[in-house]
């Protein structure tokens, strides 16, 4: 047993070490590559909230408050690079089977955290203060993680200056509304050459829903997004009730058709359920030529009315594997709760945009560890990695 446990250990050790080569290869010099590994182990391991302080006071030494703080909002090394081989780390080891956009708001007392404003918060409809950003996740049935950020940057950071300038935010960032910011996050990704063609889901209510069809048909990726139950469709099939019956909302083209529902297992994780489905084909209501869109409907085993609602683009796939990509919803955000939460995505309290993106990259590297790696993960992937 003793023997079994050393290999086993050893094994753990040495995944820690592959795992860290690859995320750190971007980083040049020996002392960026320790604080990296130090600030991975301070999100793995520290209680409470991650903040530079709490994790300089747990990983101690070398690893003062004011070196972390400078390695993560000063320096000059580029989270890009590492952003990009944390993808193909997670694509080799997980392969997903979608690419799951989801919004994740971050509520500020403050106004100087770049991108803090009063903003329409997604899914529950109130106006906060604080931070709105959306998260791309690599999503299997067995987990969920993340491998790109995108900080929405409301118009009163790009055109205020001075705002501007002190949280270093690029020239090349330019006002877009939130629908356009989760749209970029989930291609953005698909850009990546070592990132293998999956269908986009899109966690969030997207309120332009011509433009977002227009983008992934020209980028020619599988889409399946929420759509809110007041959201008007044309119904095109004409075995279907509503038919020439011009626009009418989503949950009205659902519930017409509730007996034509049937029973699907999906599964989330280790858990297999039964729901109630049923699907229509359907045309958006603007004017102008547009491509047929599936309408997906979907019931909890008792439940009267249809608590989920999407929209797949093109309207090819079978329903049944839509439903269960669906599900994949129900994975990442379990994931978010009780692993992204965990480490620490939203407990960056500096100012810088740069900074910011950094936090979030190695947040999603703590993640990874976790979910994909299992406990032992701080552990092997910490300080006792060589610099």
């Amino acid at each position: 047993m003793v023997h079994s446990h050393r290999i086993r250990e050893g094994a753990h050790a040495r995944s820690g070490d592959d795992f860290s080569a690859v995320l750190f290869a971007s980083l040049r010099r020996s002392d960026q590559r320790l604080r990296a590994r130090q600030y991975l182990t301070g999100l793995l391991t520290a209680t409470g909230r991650r903040s530079i302080r709490n994790i300089a006071a747990l990983v101690g030494g070398d690893a003062d408050e004011q070196g972390l703080h400078h390695f993560i909002s000063s320096s000059t090394w580029d989270w890009r690079p590492m952003r990009a081989a944390l993808a193909g780390h997670v694509t080799r080891t997980l392969a997903p089977q979608a690419w799951l956009v989801r919004p994740i708001f971050i509520p500020k007392a403050g106004e100087h955290s770049v991108g803090v404003d009063r903003q329409l918060v997604p899914g529950c409809g109130q106006v906060l203060n604080g931070q709105l950003a959306f998260g791309t996740w690599a999503a299997t049935d067995g987990a969920g993680v993340p491998v790109h950020w995108r900080l929405h940057l409301p118009e009163s950071w790009l055109t205020d200056g001075r705002r501007r300038r002190r949280a270093e935010i690029p020239e090349s960032a330019e006002a877009e509304t939130p629908d356009e910011c989760a749209i970029t996050a989930a291609l953005a990704v698909l850009d990546q050459a070592q990132v293998p063609g999956r269908p986009v889901l899109l966690d969030t209510h997207v309120l332009g829903l011509d433009a977002l069809v227009r983008r992934f048909a020209k980028a020619r990726v599988p889409l399946l997004t929420r759509v809110h139950r007041n959201t008007r469709l044309l119904v095109a099939d004409p075995a279907m009730p509503g038919y020439r019956a011009g626009a009418l909302p989503a949950r009205h083209i659902v519930e017409s058709v509730r007996s034509l529902r049937r029973p699907l297992e999906a599964v989330s994780g280790p858990t297999r359920r039964t729901v109630l489905a049923t699907a229509v084909r359907v045309r958006l209501a603007q004017p102008g030529p547009h491509p047929e869109l599936l309408l997906i409907g979907g019931w909890h085993e008792h439940g009267k009315s249809a608590t989920d609602l999407w929209l797949a683009v093109p309207a090819a796939a079978p329903a049944s594997e839509l439903v269960r990509w669906t599900r994949l919803a129900e994975r990442v955000a379990r994931d978010e709760r009780q692993i992204a939460a965990h480490v620490g995505v939203r407990d960056f309290e500096g100012r810088s945009f740069r900074g910011w993106h950094r936090h979030m990259t190695l947040a999603s590297a703590a993640h990874t560890v976790l979910a994909l790696h299992g406990t032992n993960g701080p552990r092997s992937y910490g300080c006792r990695l060589s610099a």
